[in-house]
């Protein structure tokens, strides 16, 4: 079966230009992530995520280390935005996530880092840390759509995202792939920053699932349209593990394509707080996985690293 990208339709009827302008009117008084700073991005103003009108890339390329229906054998075509919109204290990339480095670009000058990423023959467009720039990705889509791209796009995301901005890009992102990474409020405070993020991230996640359903898979298996959840298990029960995966299986779907995943090591600042600063056993490892199946999920990524076991 044959599968068009979403935005190519919306592109056709006219409609992915309005969402541009709505999602620009957004920045006028910031709504496009969770944390609703309400500040006037275009006039120049900096809310959380420090980053006014124009997107900052990081870097891009094919990337070979994501999940298995996303990188297939060309590799998924990711784009690293600059900064996030969470302050995760052990965060494996905050040289990106929590620094300014990067290039800033115009719509134009990102439609063609996507254009050029699906020439190398990557097998999907996945947007890296998108939430805060949200607005500018759809410009670019509208751009490269028109220029001829037509591959799926993913939302690689944290999982801290307004409703306002995802009901723009119903019918865009083609792959939603969020984070679920806390069940408690608490704990989400005070090792990312963040404020209600379950009861944001929940909202989101539902929304995501509304709009593109269980991940479906072509005849060769790639990803080309759904939901894939991401969750990474923290030493010492801290991300609630069991708690979301019930969430999944109850309130999304059992069907929900799930990577739990065991790479966590100390990083960042993780060294400031004991309880977060050592790997996962392989113990705990095994109960997350445990947690899942009791829950009634059964989709989960194949690959599993088993790097950091003690």
């Amino acid at each position: 079966m044959e599968f068009e990208p979403g935005y190519l339709k919306l592109h056709r009827s006219g409609e992915l230009k309005h969402r541009v302008e709505a999602a620009y009117e957004l920045l006028s008084l910031c709504d496009v992530c969770g944390w609703h700073c309400r500040v006037d991005r275009r006039a120049g103003k900096l809310g959380v995520c420090k980053t006014g009108v124009r997107a900052k890339v990081s870097s891009y390329g094919p990337h070979f280390g994501e999940e298995d229906p996303l990188r297939g054998w060309h590799g998924s075509g990711t784009i690293f935005f600059t900064r996030c919109n969470l302050k995760c204290q052990y965060c494996q990339n905050y040289d990106i996530s929590q620094t300014d480095v990067g290039k800033e670009v115009e719509p134009e000058q990102l439609a063609a880092i996507m254009l050029e990423l699906q020439d190398m023959g990557c097998h999907n467009i996945n947007f890296v840390s998108p939430s805060h720039v949200a607005a500018q990705i759809l410009a670019a889509t509208a751009i490269a759509a028109q220029a001829g791209l037509r591959i799926p796009l993913v939302y690689n995301t944290g999982g801290y995202d307004s409703l306002e901005m995802l009901r723009l890009l119903d019918g865009v992102i083609d792959i939603y792939m969020p984070d679920m990474k806390y069940a408690d409020p608490m704990i989400a405070r005070k090792y990312s920053k963040i404020l209600n993020y379950p009861r944001v991230n929940q909202a989101a996640v539902k929304e995501m699932h509304r709009q593109v359903g269980d991940l479906v898979l072509d005849e060769q298996g790639l990803a080309v349209r759904g939901l894939l959840v991401r969750h990474l298990v923290l030493p010492n029960g801290l991300a609630g593990t069991r708690e979301i995966m019930r969430f999944l299986a109850e309130e999304i779907s059992p069907h929900t394509y799930v990577n739990i995943m065991d790479q966590y090591h100390p990083a960042y600042r993780a060294d400031r707080y004991p309880e977060l600063n050592r790997r996962i056993t392989r113990e705990e490892y095994e109960e997350a996985m445990q947690a899942a199946r009791d829950a009634g999920l059964y989709r989960f990524d194949q690959r599993r690293h088993h790097l950091y076991w003690f």
